[in-house]
């Protein structure tokens, strides 16, 4: 599973200079009408969490992430919400307490891409299959029948450069490999690099994602809306 330690202390400015939009991402969590025990898979420094706490302060929330570092930020921020849980957990090993009405994971551990009118595959942060059918396997415990999976939706990866809020070049390059690809991560103060990441991915095709995740009971559930900005999956058995 990738680990993001050394991206960890710039991954805040790096993420809302525009990286993602954490408003509309709650916006669509919102509209699934999450009552109890929503569980965040890979929650990172807890941005999106911190927006979902600020608007349902009553909502009992788990977030888990392998990283430390992460986590260390995330437990500082969500600090505030006593109805928020933090758990340094790897997916493939999940133990937690409770099942989970509902759990969703944008740009975690697993994510879709859609590339225009292309069908939408899947992007994985663990690079292993048997790692990724442990991941699942794990996670549908997690989950009560009739619950909720969401995994969010991206556009396709490419190689690019921007200046982020705080003046800082942010930079990342795709390089494909035989089971998806391979992502490095930069930021350069001027001449200076101060953070050099790299993540290895694997990636299925929508037919491989949904035999996957079926054997381990999750259904896809088409959407109609076009703006949508996860995949919908319902925990059936």
């Amino acid at each position: 599973m990738g680990d993001y330690t050394n991206m960890a202390g710039y991954y805040d400015v790096i993420m809302t200079s525009g990286y993602y939009d954490y408003a509309k991402i709650v916006d669509s969590l919102v509209s699934h009408h999450p009552e109890r025990n929503v569980l965040e898979i890979g929650c990172g420094t807890g941005l999106i969490l911190e927006e979902l706490a600020k608007r349902q302060p009553k909502l009992p929330i788990t977030g888990i992430d392998l990283t430390a570092p992460m986590l260390s930020i995330a437990q500082k921020r969500l600090a505030p919400f006593p109805t928020v849980s933090l758990s340094q957990q790897n997916i493939t090993e999940l133990a937690l307490d409770d099942k989970h009405e509902l759990a969703f994971s944008y740009g975690g551990v697993w994510y879709f891409v859609i590339d225009g009118d292309k069908e939408p595959f899947l992007v994985s942060h663990i690079a292993d299959a048997h790692a990724n059918e442990l991941g699942f396997e794990h996670l549908a415990k997690h989950i009560a029948v009739g619950g909720t999976l969401l995994l969010g939706i991206q556009g396709p990866h490419h190689n690019y450069e921007t200046t982020i809020s705080n003046g800082m070049t942010y930079s990342q390059q795709i390089d494909p490999t035989d089971i998806g690809f391979t992502k490095h991560y930069f930021l350069h103060d001027g001449d200076q690099k101060l953070m050099d990441q790299t993540v290895h991915y694997r990636t299925y095709t929508f037919a491989q994602a949904q035999a996957l995740m079926g054997t381990y009971g999750f259904e896809y559930v088409p959407e109609r809306d076009p703006n949508q900005l996860f995949l919908q999956f319902k925990k059936v058995k």
